[in-house]
């Protein structure tokens, strides 16, 4: 089978010999080579379709484990919170079974803001970002930014 590599190979050695060889030749051995690439191309880009397929599939699958994640960890937190609530009720602190122990425990301190606004002293700096968005548009409109240009690059489209 022909790789991409080698189907390049080919055109550069046409590219090459181009001046040497008879005009009637040349036709001949571009056409066999671009019947090649197409031919190629069309089994790569099918390839790439596939590909493209499995990752879509696998987006929608991990939003629905992600979902199913989810609903377990609320499972959890409710069935947590409600054994909380019955050994509070029942005033038990501790209850020891064959497989389990179940203990009501302190959880480590944290903090609750009442107020931000007065809370000044405990702002902390964040560090200045670049604007890429305002800076593209700028660019775009001529204007001159020192440390940075506009550049637009190539992509393969297959429909």
């Amino acid at each position: 089978m022909t790789t991409l590599y080698s189907i390049q190979e080919k055109y550069q050695q046409l590219l090459n010999l181009a001046e040497q060889l008879d005009p009637e030749a040349l036709k001949d051995t571009l056409e066999s080579i671009e019947d090649e690439l197409e031919t190629k191309a069309e089994n790569v880009a099918f390839v790439i379709k596939e590909l493209e397929g499995q990752s879509l599939i696998l987006d929608v699958e991990i939003k629905r484990l992600s979902e199913r994640e989810n609903t377990i960890n609320n499972n959890v937190k409710r069935l947590k919170q409600s054994l909380h609530d019955a050994m509070l009720v029942a005033n038990k602190q501790k209850i020891k079974t064959n497989l389990f122990t179940l203990d009501i425990r302190k959880n480590p301190h944290s903090v609750l803001v009442e107020d931000e606004r007065k809370l000044i002293n405990y702002l902390v700096e964040q560090p200045k970002k670049l604007d890429k968005a305002k800076l593209k548009d700028d660019l775009k409109k001529g204007i001159d930014v020192p440390g940075a240009v506009l550049v637009q690059t190539e992509r393969l489209q297959i429909k």
